[in-house]
């Protein structure tokens, strides 16, 4: 099974939950990574992982990243984002799975909006089947990662890749 797995990251916590999740898909699958300016849908992928930062209760925006990069941000791009990759994806074609994660500051779990579940919506109106959507936190806009984060990362990727594989086992033998 193939797996793309594309971020957006300005402060690099993104890009590093990206690679924990990369690791433990890889446990099971075959994944290509990559950050979402240097990412191509030109193959079929059995699964996309695509993860952003959660900016303004959303996905970023070419504003929100001017001001990320105001504040000292050193990655990602002012001119595309992971919002900007998906309005180019093309529709599902077979029973591609999509799932979708984002970073977000941990001292306000709990308000509306996600960048991951923007991402999620968007792959649903172009027929990907919802494999999962995952928040992981961050201790201020420009980081670090909570403790642990990468290790729950590094879990949900095994966990996508498991679930992935039995569906599509299913659907085979049914």
């Amino acid at each position: 099974m193939r797996v793309l797995v594309v971020y957006e990251s300005m402060f690099g916590n993104t890009g590093a939950v990206a690679r924990a999740v990369a690791k433990g898909l890889s446990e099971l699958m075959d994944v290509e990574s990559h950050e979402v300016s240097k990412a191509t849908v030109n193959d079929r992928f059995d699964l996309i992982v695509a993860g952003g930062p959660t900016h303004a209760f959303s996905l970023s925006r070419p504003s929100t990243r001017e001001g990320a990069i105001a504040q000292g941000a050193t990655g990602g791009s002012e001119t595309i984002g992971l919002r900007e990759w998906l309005g180019s994806l093309p529709r599902a074609t077979q029973s591609e799975a999509f799932a979708a994660f984002d970073t977000r500051v941990a001292k306000v779990r709990r308000l509306p909006g996600s960048a991951a579940a923007k991402a999620a919506k968007i792959a649903r109106r172009l027929g990907y089947a919802p494999a999962g959507q995952e928040s992981f936190y961050v201790t201020g806009t420009t980081g670090p990662l909570v403790h642990g984060e990468l290790e729950r990362a590094r879990a949900w990727g095994v966990q996508l890749a498991t679930q992935v594989s039995d569906q599509t086992a299913k659907q085979t033998r049914g």
